[in-house]
């Protein structure tokens, strides 16, 4: 299971939100930069990026900054804003390894499979984001029609391969990542489903990891406030 560290950036720093609120926002550091090369030096293969300001549809640009980043090595999920063909051209130019698509995924999945077409399932990651069993999308401030597993069926009978799932309320809120939602999601779809949203502790992780059936977990708040170090979730996501 591969271990996510989180790098939410809006207005140019590292900031982490509760559950998606932008008003109930913490700022960890004014560098991404060293912020992703501290992630690096503790043996992150992989770093989560969300551009929040593109989420929020804000004006500020973030791509330079993941390009930056990009350029440390480290290979890059990276979401955020990205509604549109051109929007993801951006971001995989800059150096995205796999962009994270949720608004057009959900508004119109076959946006979703051009998508994958044009840019190879293995670039492309769904999100099945959650607010009461429906999935939200608009930066988590709409509600679709579609539970998580109904969009992700139909989104694998497109093609795709990845996705994400975040239990929206929390996000940010060190309560426990949804474990059991989790593991359901990978179930009933046969995706690759990468865990988000309140891990808070090892155990967490180790059961995500346990059958083999979860391909992944992002950790945010819960690295950024020391609850566990990265070194110790990458050790406990390895653990049977």
């Amino acid at each position: 299971m591969i271990i996510y560290p989180a790098i939410d950036l809006r207005g140019g720093k590292v900031v982490r939100l509760r559950e998606g609120d932008p008003l109930r926002q913490s700022v960890f550091s004014d560098d991404p930069l060293a912020t992703a090369q501290t992630w690096i030096d503790q043996g992150a293969e992989w770093i989560h990026m969300v551009n929040l300001d593109g989420a929020f549809a804000d004006a500020n640009e973030n791509l330079p900054i993941l390009e930056a980043v990009a350029k440390l090595g480290v290979k890059l999920q990276f979401g955020g804003g990205l509604r549109d063909m051109e929007a993801l051209r951006h971001a995989h130019e800059a150096g995205a390894r796999r962009m994270v698509i949720g608004t057009i995924a959900a508004q119109d999945p076959a946006a979703a499979a051009e998508a994958i077409a044009r840019f190879g399932a293995e670039a492309i990651c769904v999100a099945l984001d959650a607010k009461a069993g429906r999935v939200a999308t608009h930066g988590w401030t709409e509600i679709s029609a579609h539970t998580p597993a109904q969009l992700g069926r139909q989104l694998r009978d497109l093609g795709a391969i990845h996705a994400l799932y975040t239990d929206v309320l929390r996000d940010g809120a060190l309560s426990g990542v949804n474990v059991e939602a989790t593991v359901e999601l990978a179930r009933e779809t046969g995706l690759e489903v990468i865990a988000s949203g309140g891990v808070s502790q090892l155990s967490e992780i180790q059961a995500l990891s346990r059958g083999g059936e979860v391909a992944g977990a992002i950790i945010g708040m819960a690295l950024y406030q020391n609850k566990i170090s990265l070194a110790e979730a990458l050790s406990a996501a390895r653990s049977d």
